[in-house]
Order: C-alpha cells, then sequence, then structure tokens
C-alpha cells in the first residue's frame, strides 16, 4: 500500500486549467482516469488526510504509485479525452457500464448498389442505417416480414444474390412478391434504393405519408372497379399498421428522443436507455456496473452518455436526451452531443406530461434489471466462491485460488503440437490471457516433455516480467520459442482464432530484435503486461506424470509459491504433485466442476489451434516457395493450367503466357517445382489400384479439409 505524500506533486506545480488526468500503480498501470475544470483544484482533493476521503478513493490514491496530468484547451476536449483514454486504458477504478447482451439491430446497406436489409450485431458500420436496438432477433425478422410486401427490398446474401444473378432464376421471396429481385433485373438500381429510402424513412418514424398514399390508392382502384389490387392494397395497409403496432405511440408530437434512467444502491448501478423515434419506442438496452470508485447520479449519468454517443455521430444522436440528472457542469456535455450530432441537442430533465410518464417507466424498467441482476450475481458469487473454497481445502491452499491457469497439449500423431494456456479470474474465464504455444523444443509426441516445455516458457517470462527494468528480458529467445505475444493493438481471441501464428512473427524476426520492436514490446504506456501475473493454482490435462512435469519445471525456476495439480480424464481424479494416490472429490462438488470446465476449455483451446494449423499445412502448395509470388498469381496458374501437376511438366515459354508472369519469374517456378518432390499417387482403398488422376489443387483453398479417412486422430486430437 502507498502512501499518497510519497507521489504528491509539488505546490504550484499543478496547472490551474482544464485537463485530464491519469494515476498508475507501480507497474505503471493506468488505475483511474478522470478529468477537471481545474486540475489543480481537483487533483488536491486526493490528496488530504485519508481519513476524509471515500473508501473506494482511499483504496485507488493508495494503490497508485504516481499521478500525471494533460492539459486541454476546452472542458469539451477534456471530455472527449477522458473518454478516449478510459476506452483505451481500462483503468480498474472507473465505471465501466457493460451491455448485458449483444443487442440486434435492424440494418439497411445502403453504400452497397442494391441495399439489403438484416439482422447485425456488434459494432456498427460505415454506410449502413440502423434501427433499434431490439430485444431479440425474432422481433426484427417479424417486422421485416411485414414490411416486405409493401417495400419488398432485398434481404438475401451476396452469395445467394450472385447465385441467382448467374442462373436467372431468384429465390422463393422473389416469387411470392416479398422480394423486387434486382437480381435478375425486374427492378433497376435507381428504383430500388428509392424502395431503400423509403423503407428507412418508414422505420424512421414518418409512416403517416406512406398509409395515406396507399388509402388514396385503393379508393382509386376501387373506384375503377379493380378489386384484385384494392384488395391487395387494403392487405398492405393492414400490414403496415400491424407492424406499427409493434411499437406503440408514447409521445404524441413524434419526438425524436432518448431517455436514460438510473437505479443504483452502495455497490453498483443499472442503467435502462429508451430510444424514442417519431413518437414511437423503437429500441431498448440496458447496463450495469460495479461502483469501483465514489460517483453521484449525475456522474453516472456523464458515463452513461459517453458509453452511449462516444462512437455515434449525425442522426444517432437525437435531438433530445432526456436524463434523471444534469452532469455537473452540463454546458460542455451539451456541446459534445451537439459536435457528435453536427446540431443542436437539448439535455434537459423531464418535469410533466407524457416525457415525464415515460421517464418513470424507464426508471421502473432500471430498478427491475437492477434486481434481477442482484439476484443472478449473488447466486453466482455464492456458487463460485463455494467452489474456490472446495479447491483450497482439497488442494491444502492457503487462500482461494483466485486466478487458475490451465494448460494442455494438443497434436495428431505428433505432428503440429501445441499447447493452450486459458486463465479462469474469480471462477469466470479471462478470454482476453489465453495464450498459445508451439512445441519447438524437440520433434515427435511426448505431452509430458511437451508440459514441461510450456510451463517453463510461460514462467520464465513472468520471471522476466517481473524483475525488467523498462526492458524484456530474455525476449528474443522467448519470442523464437513460438509463443504468441500480441503487440499492444492487438485483440486476443474469444474462442481461439485470432491469434497470429508463432511462425510468421518469428519470420518477421531477422537476427536480434530491432530497437523499433524492443520498444514496441515495452509497457510504458499503462496497457497490462503479458504473462505479468502469477496464478495461485496452475492446472493441468493429464495425471500423475504430467503434474510431476509442470512441477519440475517450476522447481528448476525457483518458484515455490504456486500450486499444482492436474485432471485426469478417465475418472476425473485430481492429482497433486509427490502423491502416489489422487485426491477424490465428490461428483457433486462445485469445485470439481469448476475444475473440468477449466479443463475442458483449455483443450477446446488447445484443440482449434492444432486443426488450424494442420488445415494450413494439408493446403501447401509447391508454389508456396517461390519468392515473390502471391495468392492471385498462384491461382492464375493453377486456373490456366488445371493442376500442378500439368504446371510441373510445362516449359518455361509456357508458363511465361500466364498473365503477370515474366520470364524471370517462370524461371524461378520451373526450378521450385522442379526440386519440390511430386505427391505421392493416390490409391483406390477398395481395389488397390492407383489413380491416374491430376494432382488437387492445393492452392484453391476448398471449404473442407482433405479426407483423411484412413488415418485416425491421435488420442490428444480429438474433441472429448
Amino acid at each position: 500500500m502507498a502512501d499518497p505524500s510519497s507521489y504528491r506533486p509539488r505546490p504550484g506545480e499543478i496547472p490551474d486549467s482544464p485537463g485530464v488526468y491519469r494515476f498508475r500503480d507501480e507497474h505503471r498501470r493506468v488505475i483511474y482516469v478522470g478529468k477537471a475544470k481545474s486540475l489543480r483544484q481537483r487533483l488536491a482533493n486526493y490528496f488530504q488526510d485519508l481519513a476524509n476521503l471515500h473508501p473506494r478513493t482511499r483504496t485507488m490514491v493508495t494503490t497508485a504509485a504516481s499521478v500525471e496530468w494533460t492539459v486541454v484547451s476546452t472542458e469539451v476536449e477534456a471530455l472527449q479525452l477522458e473518454y478516449s483514454w478510459i476506452k483505451e486504458y481500462d483503468p480498474r477504478f472507473n465505471v465501466k457500464y457493460r451491455d448485458d447482451k449483444s443487442y440486434p439491430y435492424l440494418a439497411v446497406t445502403m453504400s452497397e448498389e442494391f441495399p439489403r436489409v438484416q439482422v447485425m450485431r456488434g459494432h456498427k458500420k460505415k454506410g449502413v442505417r440502423y434501427f433499434g436496438p431490439y430485444g431479440h432477433a425474432w422481433a426484427i425478422r417479424d417486422t421485416v416480414d411485414l414490411l416486405l410486401r409493401v417495400f419488398p427490398v432485398r434481404t438475401c446474401s451476396a452469395g445467394v444474390f450472385k447465385n441467382a444473378a448467374r442462373t436467372g432464376r431468384p429465390c422463393l421471396l422473389g416469387y411470392i412478391g416479398k422480394c423486387s429481385a434486382p437480381c435478375v433485373g425486374r427492378i433497376t438500381p435507381e428504383d430500388h434504393r428509392e424502395l431503400s429510402e423509403e423503407f428507412c424513412d418508414f422505420m424512421a418514424g414518418r409512416t403517416g405519408t406512406y398509409l395515406r398514399r396507399l388509402e388514396k390508392q385503393m379508393t382509386e382502384a376501387a373506384e375503377e372497379m379493380e378489386y384484385e389490387r384494392a384488395a391487395r392494397l387494403r392487405d398492405d395497409i393492414g400490414a403496415l399498421k400491424k407492424a406499427m403496432e409493434k411499437s406503440a405511440v408514447v409521445l404524441a408530437d413524434a419526438t425524436d428522443a432518448d431517455l436514460i434512467a438510473v437505479a443504483e444502491d452502495e455497490l453498483e448501478a443499472a442503467v435502462q436507455i429508451f430510444h424514442v423515434r417519431g413518437g414511437r419506442v423503437r429500441g431498448q438496452r440496458g447496463w450495469v456496473t460495479d461502483k469501483v470508485e465514489e460517483v453521484t447520479t449525475a456522474a453516472l449519468v456523464e458515463h452513461a452518455l459517453q458509453q452511449l454517443y462516444g462512437e455515434e455521430t449525425g442522426d444517432a444522436v437525437p435531438k433530445e436526451v432526456l436524463v434523471p440528472a444534469l452532469p455537473e457542469p452540463v454546458e460542455p456535455v451539451q456541446e459534445w452531443l451537439t459536435v457528435r450530432r453536427g446540431a443542436n441537442v437539448s439535455l434537459r430533465i423531464p418535469q410533466r406530461g407524457d416525457k415525464k410518464a415515460l421517464m418513470e417507466t424507464v426508471q421502473r424498467n432500471a430498478q427491475q434489471a437492477l434486481a434481477l441482476h442482484k439476484t443472478k450475481r449473488a447466486s453466482d458469487l455464492t456458487t463460485r466462491s463455494r467452489a474456490l473454497e472446495e479447491i483450497a481445502e482439497a488442494l491444502d491452499l492457503d487462500s482461494a485460488p483466485l486466478r487458475i491457469e490451465c494448460y494442455d497439449i494438443s497434436h495428431l500423431q505428433g505432428d503440429d503440437v501445441v499447447a493452450s494456456m486459458v486463465v479462469f479470474e474469480d471462477g469466470l474465464q479471462r478470454k482476453s490471457e489465453y495464450r498459445r504455444f508451439q512445441i519447438k523444443g524437440f520433434a515427435g509426441q511426448d505431452d509430458v516433455r511437451s508440459m514441461h516445455e510450456v510451463i517453463t516458457r510461460r514462467f520464465r517470462r513472468y520471471l522476466a516480467e517481473k524483475e525488467r527494468t523498462g526492458e524484456w528480458a530474455d525476449g528474443a529467445d522467448t519470442l523464437t520459442n513460438g509463443e504468441h505475444t500480441p503487440g499492444d493493438g492487438e485483440h486476443t481471441s474469444t474462442g481461439g482464432t485470432a491469434h497470429v501464428d508463432g511462425d510468421s512473427l518469428t519470420s518477421s524476426l531477422t537476427g536480434s530484435l530491432t530497437d523499433s520492436l524492443a520498444s514496441s514490446l515495452k509497457d510504458d504506456d499503462g496497457r497490462p503486461r503479458k504473462f505479468a501475473y502469477p496464478p495461485q493454482l496452475v492446472v493441468v490435462d493429464g495425471g500423475q506424470p504430467q503434474v510431476a512435469a509442470a512441477r519440475r519445471a517450476l522447481d528448476e525456476l525457483g518458484i515455490d509459491d504456486i500450486a499444482v495439480c492436474g485432471l485426469a480424464k478417465r475418472l476425473e481424479e485430481v492429482w497433486v504433485p509427490g502423491e502416489d494416490d489422487p485426491v477424490v472429490l465428490p461428483r457433486t462438488s462445485e469445485g470439481l466442476y469448476l475444475l473440468q470446465r477449466v479443463r475442458d476449455e483449455a483443450h477446446r483451446f488447445a484443440i482449434t489451434y492444432q486443426r488450424a494449423k494442420r488445415a494450413k499445412r494439408f493446403r501447401s502448395s509447391p508454389l508456396d516457395d517461390v519468392p515473390g509470388l502471391g495468392d492471385t498469381r498462384k491461382q492464375a496458374l493453377i486456373k490456366h493450367f488445371g493442376s500442378v501437376k500439368k504446371l510441373r511438366s510445362a516449359t518455361i515459354e509456357q508458363i511465361q503466357e500466364v498473365p503477370g508472369i515474366g520470364r524471370k519469374t517462370a524461371e524461378t517456378i520451373a526450378a521450385a517445382l522442379a526440386q519440390a518432390a511430386p505427391a505421392a499417387p493416390a490409391v483406390n482403398t477398395a481395389t488397390g489400384e492407383i489413380i491416374e488422376d491430376e494432382e488437387p489443387d492445393a492452392t484453391a483453398g476448398s471449404p473442407g479439409e482433405p479426407a483423411t479417412a484412413g488415418v485416425p486422430d491421435g488420442r490428444r486430437g480429438q474433441e472429448p
């Protein structure tokens, strides 16, 4: 615990101007970001007598080891910089709102030649108009199904669209009148875009125009005795009205507004947002947060506004935002919203009438969301706490293992040997901390040696992080050993697919690390360091031999304060080092269930990586070894000759006939193919006859893996 007086700035050192400040801990991690109209007055509040500080503020200032600040010109700039830094550094003592789900939106891809209506989640993209968010995806599909009678806009994927254009036949929706079939030219791009804009206008709340137009057309058709057309228009009007009934009118003056309500207690806060467009509720979403800092309702509202509109522009920011309490001061926040929208934005508390009544409804939703969250979390916390306590008791640990790391080895009969490291903190997955390894210390199948190598490499990195003073100790060695060490701007996979292969990283290192790479691996900017945090418990997937190997690796590094255990698959026995008999936990034990979850997650993560490497190896081609030959020209060669076998027998002059291939490149290709051994012939397993067909296209990248029916997977290469 640090004494705030040890890093308190000297008198007169802090400027009396607007700015943003950061508190850092002893490891230079940013733990808190704040803004102030006057940095001098605001920071002085943190360095008063600790007894006068709020308990959470006291914890923050005693955890911090330094403070720094950046001066800006206006409070609006301070607000924007604070939002950017909170998003970048993810400080542990700042309020962070988390969506309780990934909300679906109704999206119209106006940037395409033929705009498409679809359901989208995640980050918003340029050139796409969004409506929502909605509570459920089926609600969007029901609404779209009704509207397609009147606005038959394209809803198919790019693949379906291209296939229909190629065959000249539209899909089923085109035949039943729920798509205008632009794929086969039934409608021009201009008319289809106009239809898409009308669809967007209707979803934006401008419904009266289209209803009046359809009613007029229906009356004219009836007067002209075109009863079938009049009946179709009547059904269209009914579909539109049914779609409108799904969102009742809440504000009679067709207002565009967002209503934000907050429900809170001493520890947590829930935020609910209603998106009202054209007087109707078009979307709803909610967040819950832990109150890790001393914060008022007004400050919670300000944080919610930053979260909601930090990356929005234009019409996504409404003309009016109704809140339960105004930020202090309110002018910079209102000016910031005005800049985001490009027009004036009113930020106020509703006082009377329909808007106040609607705010009360939103407030009730926030209170119910907080109550539901606390009920779920209480159950969750109780279960997780009991699981950790049972593990600590079974393994005779001094305290509950709040951070657990699990390791698993995966391979296919000794090929493509890889390992995974997964992390659970407080009984929950911490996917940003997952890591992958390639086993390169030896060749072949040896799970025990592989486990020893992985544990050694991981904790050697931990010791280097612990002892370094601004430089990476043994950085080149560990990098070339194959660990995945993403850069500061890279995100770790949330399912095992977004990592960089160790070979690709190694190939970019020629000789020793350059100064620029070494500086990029430093972590003085406050981002979390890789492998910096030790676990209280290491779990290995395996029995006594794997556990002994992991313990031996830690002993060789001089680490004796980390517990080790293994979970064997056959009988779900828990093995500990130096014991001849396993620890048997009851089948109903929450501790055993948590260990199983950790082990299974490590196995899933390892086998995903191993299969990706195996698929990459199977897709290799002799053309991969030709320097300077990219995918485009490789595909052009295969398309021209039909197979690698025919290309191997071609002359240099024939290779030059391929567009983009000069004589020098053709000579290089011919030399590379002459050196490469031809693939073994295929054999008909039923008759034993050698099949003389052409070699398969090795660069086409077929969606499935090559047939391996006669090659059984190894035990470690199979899903459980």
